[in-house]
C-alpha cells in the first residue's frame, strides 16, 4: 500500500477547506462558481499539406516563422510530433474565416500532414497521394482532439476552406470520406444527392443561390451574383473536398445537390 506523507495530506485538507480557492497577488480567488456561458478555446481542427519531405518539414515548422501543433509524418514508421502544446497559438492558418469566426490560429489545433503536395508537368498538375498509414495517424490524432474538445464535425476543415483564396491544401487526394466514414466530418448523403440533382439538372440556381449557400454552410464568400474569382475559388474549395473527381470551379447540379443535401442534414441535427 503506497504510503501517503504529511505534508500531502495536509494540503489536501488546506485545499477542501479553502472550498477550491487558490491565493494569487490579489488574494484568494474563489472557484466554486462556474459561468455557464462558456465553451472550450479551440474550436476548430485545421488540416494541411507541408508541400515539403519529411526533414524540412521539420526544420520550417519549428525554425521558422510558420508553425503547427503537431506534424504527421511519411516515413515509416509513421511518427507524430507535437511542435507546439495545445494551450499554447500556432500559426498555420494566417488570414482565415470559417462561419464568421476569424483569424483562426487563436481558436484552433493545427495539423500539418508531410506531403510533397502537386508538381506541374506538361501533361498537367500531378497530386502526390497520402500513405495509408499516414492518414490512419490523422484520423486517430482528429479524433482525439474533438473528442477532448467536443468540436463540431463541421469545425474539422482544410487550409483551403478557411482561405480558399489564398490556399489549396490539403489538396484533393486527401481523403475526407475516410474522416467522414470516421464519423468526424458530415457527408453529403449519396441518395439524397441523387434525388436533389434531377431538379438542379431541371433547373440550375442562379449564382447568388451558390453565393448564400456557401456562406451557410461556413465559407466566407461575396454576395455579388456574379461568378467571380472568389466564389470560383470558394466552389474550388467546396469541390475538391467532397468531390475531388472534378473541382472547376463552376457551378453545376450535382455541386448544388450537395451543398443543398449538407446543409439539410445540418439543419436536421
Amino acid at each position: 500500500m503506497k504510503k501517503i506523507s504529511l505534508y500531502s495530506l495536509f494540503t489536501a485538507i488546506s485545499i477542501f477547506i479553502s472550498g477550491c480557492a487558490t491565493v494569487g497577488p490579489m488574494g484568494k480567488l474563489d472557484t466554486t462558481i462556474s459561468a455557464k456561458s462558456q465553451e472550450e478555446r479551440v474550436q476548430f481542427i485545421i488540416l494541411h499539406y507541408t508541400a515539403l519531405d519529411q526533414p524540412t518539414s521539420l526544420r520550417v515548422l519549428s525554425q521558422q516563422a510558420v508553425s503547427a501543433n503537431y506534424l504527421v509524418g511519411d516515413e515509416a514508421p509513421i511518427k507524430v510530433w507535437q511542435l507546439v502544446p495545445e494551450n499554447r497559438l500556432a500559426y498555420h492558418a494566417g488570414l482565415s474565416e470559417w462561419k464568421g469566426y476569424s483569424r483562426l490560429n487563436a481558436s484552433s489545433i493545427g495539423i500539418e500532414i508531410v506531403n510533397l503536395g502537386f508538381k506541374d508537368t506538361p501533361e498537367g498538375r500531378i497530386y502526390f497521394p497520402f500513405p495509408q498509414a499516414q492518414i490512419d495517424r490523422v484520423i486517430a490524432l482528429v479524433k482525439d482532439i474533438s473528442l477532448r474538445y467536443q468540436i463540431r464535425p463541421e469545425y474539422i476543415l482544410g487550409h483551403s476552406d478557411i482561405a480558399p483564396m489564398r490556399k489549396s491544401d490539403p489538396g484533393p487526394l486527401f481523403p475526407w470520406k475516410q474522416l467522414a466514414d470516421a464519423g468526424l466530418i458530415p457527408w453529403p448523403k449519396a441518395d439524397e444527392v441523387a434525388q436533389r440533382m434531377t431538379m438542379y439538372e431541371f433547373q440550375l440556381p442562379e449564382i447568388k443561390w451558390f453565393q448564400q449557400k456557401l456562406a451557410q454552410y461556413g465559407y466566407s464568400i461575396p454576395q455579388t451574383g456574379l461568378l467571380d474569382e472568389a466564389t470560383r475559388s470558394v466552389l474550388v474549395a467546396f469541390q475538391t473536398k467532397y468531390r475531388p473527381a472534378k473541382f472547376d470551379g463552376m457551378p453545376d447540379a450535382e455541386t448544388a445537390a450537395m451543398l443543398d443535401t449538407l446543409i439539410a442534414n445540418l439543419k436536421a441535427k
